[in-house]
């Protein structure tokens, strides 16, 4: 990071999901100098990980083609991947931080012709996938990863697999010795952009996630649908690979509830209608999908597409909590249990997968942030004037759907610039 330039007229934006990005590029391409820092290997963030957009249900790669354009294309934006803040000191327009990089032991002579990843043997979980799949000791994060680079998994350094990873390269891009590096930077003011997690599934008890192979979280399906994904695109049961036909969607599943997540994450409604349409895309009518809800949470356009899904007879909307999921020994099904409230009918419904509408949290503790920052009971970063020159995007405010994320990010950036422009003088 020793050629990296930062001044107190340079704006920090940290986290390069779709909020980190939007905010790093509007502010670039208005001409400051920015540096955009992600812990992870690659951009993208959460919005990577989709399979379809909503409502248009089209494919995110679209969206973070067009953005990784803009980005390369912007001499004003620097970006710095597998890097953390550790450290933040001062006041708006004067702050001190220090950034934490950790060795890729990758460097940029790589080419992503995947020969090191052919060479190795070993295997890890794949943090894209959720687990649901192994990924290699060289891996490319994803296809669409920026930078397009591979990276070594730090458990492989010492090993005869990295020697082989090594080997295998014809570039000299793979180097075994890099070190973690820190540098400590001056910014005048800093976009907090370090996006959402989902709720862990396995909390919820009585829903069996960690019991049952057949109880998924919806970003678990989400990946399921991706043709590069675990299952390859297929529509399948983990318990034994057969097609899930028969598809259970609970919502609010965590969220709403005073023993897990207090607060609407706004996206799980729109979330799970968009699911119900990939049953259809995949097996036609041949298909059911059965809706548990609280209540529907749809408005503006997101009505109009609730309208359109209740239309298809193939989806059943059935208003409960469902109380809690046992497992058919002899068929693997998960049964779900409960009273359907407009009818005050006791069920036992067995279907073929379960899907969890799970919520969104913020990704970042509170007791984890590396300076003072005013954050509500929900754990998101409230407006303060106390934060003076740090400004949170996207659903490190909030939780937002992708569109008002964007609309979030590009507003914090131009927050960020009023104080960079009154460091330079030409704001009042």
């Amino acid at each position: 990071m020793s050629d990296v330039i930062a001044t107190n007229q340079t704006i920090l934006v940290v986290g390069g999901g779709i909020s980190g990005v939007t905010a790093a590029i509007e502010a670039a391409e208005c001409g400051k100098q920015v540096i955009l820092v992600e812990k992870n290997p690659s951009l993208g963030g959460r919005v990577s990980q989709l399979y379809k957009y909503f409502p248009k249900l089209c494919f995110p790669s679209c969206g973070m083609e067009i953005n990784l354009r803009r980005a390369k294309a912007n001499r004003n934006l620097n970006i710095l991947t597998m890097t953390e803040v550790s450290a933040v000191s001062g006041e708006s327009g004067n702050y001190s931080v220090t950034l934490k990089t950790r060795p890729r032991y990758v460097n940029e002579n790589c080419t992503a012709c995947g020969e090191c990843e052919k060479a190795v043997e070993a295997e890890f979980d794949s943090e894209y996938d959720y687990g649901m799949k192994k990924r290699k000791g060289a891996y490319l994060p994803f296809n669409m990863s920026y930078p397009q680079r591979y990276v070594i998994d730090p458990a492989m350094i010492g090993t005869p697999d990295a020697d082989k990873a090594k080997d295998a390269c014809k570039y000299g891009a793979i180097d075994l010795d890099m070190q973690e590096s820190e540098t400590t930077l001056t910014v005048g003011a800093i976009v907090w952009a370090t996006g959402w997690q989902p709720y862990d599934a396995d909390k919820i008890q009585p829903y069996g996630h960690d019991r049952f192979d057949n109880v998924i979280s919806s970003v678990e399906f989400e990946r399921m649908l991706d043709p590069f994904g675990p299952t390859g695109g297929k529509i399948e049961r983990p318990s034994d690979g057969k097609e899930a036909k028969n598809v259970a969607f609970i919502q609010c599943a965590g969220s709403r509830d005073r023993n897990h997540l207090r607060h609407c994450s706004r996206i799980c409604c729109m979330a799970t209608l968009k699911q119900t349409t990939y049953l259809r895309e995949k097996f036609g009518d041949d298909f059911k999908a059965n809706v548990y809800y609280i209540d529907i949470r749809a408005i503006d356009r997101i009505d109009d597409f609730y309208q359109k899904v209740q239309e298809d007879e193939n989806v059943t909307f059935t208003k409960s909590k469902v109380a809690s999921i046992t497992e058919d020994k002899d068929t693997g099904n998960p049964v779900l249990h409960g009273v359907d409230t407009e009818g005050y009918q006791r069920y036992s419904n067995p279907h073929d997968l379960v899907v969890l509408a799970v919520g969104m949290e913020p990704s970042v503790p509170k007791d984890a942030f590396p300076i003072d920052v005013t954050i509500n009971d929900n754990g998101f970063i409230e407006a303060d004037e106390a934060n003076g020159g740090i400004f949170a995007a996207g659903c490190s405010s909030d939780a937002l759907d992708v569109n008002r994320a964007v609309q979030s990010a590009t507003a914090s950036a131009l927050r960020a610039i009023q104080v960079v422009n009154r460091v330079a003088g030409t704001e009042g």
